[in-house]
């Protein structure tokens, strides 16, 4: 029998949201604070951390032999965690492809490889639908919608790579794609100007952990005559959705996109 973990911390969202989609929630010990998907996890499972603060012993008194870690920003708790003699396993997604990649690594690690390709398998073909619906769009109207995606505003940031892909999955064209590839977002500031000079038809605002306000935007100095603004299509595609590196960005956050799209 292969010694698989069976008391699993996750400290972001989207991990939790794995193990559910894999049937494993019963090997869960604890939370972050910030999961908020499953909505069953959070009255189902003890918050035991933040995101990158929180009380490690918390973390201990679960007795994990697995913690799920993200990226760079929960280095410090990955270092800490090590030090203890836990097993940590750290996942850092930036695009669609390491999504689907980190849905396979978790089945792997909890012995659940066939069920976590199914649904690798049930996201790639959304993605396929997807692309398949965008080229019906691009051959009607012979044209894709420019688009900047703003992850937040004071300061401005745009999309992250994965945020950008799904734009080009849906049919759009990210103003910024370029810069999307940067990890960080100090990467993936623009200026006012470079967005006005961008001109894009579309603005999607999904600024985490607070609501899109479209008519901030629409009051920014020289914005009145972006084409966004000035035929009033900004819309807010909610953080937890698509700026969850996790299937909810797939399965939710590319037909939000379509239907933005073919307003």
């Amino acid at each position: 029998m292969p010694r698989l973990p069976q008391r699993i911390v996750c400290l972001t969202t989207e991990t939790v949201e794995v193990l559910y989609a894999l049937g494993e929630q019963e090997r869960i010990v604890g939370i972050s604070g910030y999961t908020v998907r499953p909505p069953e996890a959070r009255k189902e499972k003890p918050k035991v951390f933040a995101f990158t603060s929180g009380d490690i012993e918390k973390i201990l008194a679960t007795r994990p032999d697995l913690v799920l870690t993200f990226s760079d920003l929960q280095s410090e708790i990955s270092r800490d965690l090590i030090k203890a003699g836990v097993p940590v396993y750290a996942l850092n997604m930036r695009s669609v492809d390491d999504i689907l990649a980190m849905i396979e690594t978790v089945g792997r690690l909890l012995g659940a490889e066939a069920r976590a390709l199914a649904i690798v398998a049930e996201l790639e073909a959304e993605i396929g639908k997807t692309r398949r619906i965008a080229a019906e769009r691009l051959a009607r109207t012979g044209r894709k919608p420019r688009v900047y995606f703003e992850e937040w505003d004071e300061p401005l940031i745009s999309g992250i790579r994965w945020a950008s892909e799904l734009i080009e999955i849906a049919g759009g064209e990210d103003v910024f794609a370029e810069q999307s590839r940067s990890p960080l977002a100090k990467d993936r500031r623009p200026t006012a100007e470079q967005v006005i000079a961008a001109a894009p038809d579309i603005i999607i605002g999904s600024w985490c952990g607070k609501h899109f306000r479209p008519e901030r935007v629409a009051a920014r100095p020289g914005w009145e005559n972006v084409p966004a603004v000035r035929d009033g299509r900004m819309h807010e595609i909610k953080s937890a959705v698509i700026l969850t590196p996790g299937p909810v960005a797939i399965s939710e956050g590319l037909p939000a996109l379509l239907d933005i799209f073919d307003l």
